[in-house]
């Protein structure tokens, strides 16, 4: 796949459409470019994780940038229409839900046993991390649409979906949340915890 960017602007998309990498044309609110517009701003989410790791964290920052590259990977997979691909694709796989299963493990490993919700935040690098899960989250919800949409076409079109796709955002959002936690751990932090209604003082 060969990719050139030669200006910024294009004028192509002036009338609220944009290409897919088939060369499929389509509406900017397309729930494909909604998907993949999704993971773009969790990939710029994490590069704000990235800025505020401090010296007891910094050992996140080849695994984030990791996870940004492969970002990249699953928008253009969600910009490849079903039955398009180009030399070599990448494309989610269950290795790579597994890859992401183990690193949730090896973070866990030692954190104390939670008792209670947590509230966002705790530090600067955690409330990025939190505000990165949740972008996360909307993600997967806009993937799972586009998912049953594609389904509601496959009796007609025999359009496939990749569900390792979901699998994947899911895990990677289950991650996050344990880097949280890591996180405060690492820099001597408690974290906040969600206080229920009838034991909160005025």
């Amino acid at each position: 796949m060969t990719i050139r960017i030669n200006r910024v602007y294009t004028r192509s998309g002036d009338e609220g459409y944009t290409g897919l990498v088939s060369g499929t044309r389509v509406r900017k609110n397309d729930p494909r470019v909604n998907s993949y517009g999704e993971i773009d701003e969790l990939n710029a989410t994490l590069g704000l994780v990235r800025a505020h790791l401090t010296p007891e964290t910094q050992e996140l920052d080849p695994l984030l940038e990791n996870l940004q590259q492969e970002l990249f990977d699953l928008g253009s997979e969600l910009a490849t229409p079903p039955g398009t691909t180009y030399p070599g694709m990448w494309q989610a796989a269950s290795s790579d839900v597994a890859t992401l299963e183990n690193l949730c493990d090896q973070f866990s490993t030692g954190l104390p046993e939670l008792t209670s919700f947590i509230l966002p935040g705790g530090s600067k690098l955690v409330a990025h991390l939190h505000l990165a899960r949740t972008v996360c989250r909307r993600a997967e919800r806009n993937i799972v649409s586009l998912a049953e949409d594609l389904e509601r076409q496959a009796s007609s079109e025999h359009l496939p979906f990749n569900s390792e796709i979901i699998k994947y955002v899911n895990r990677l959002s289950d991650l996050l949340f344990v880097w949280c936690r890591w996180s405060l751990d690492k820099q001597g932090l408690v974290a906040p915890l969600w206080i229920q209604a009838a034991k909160r003082q005025p």
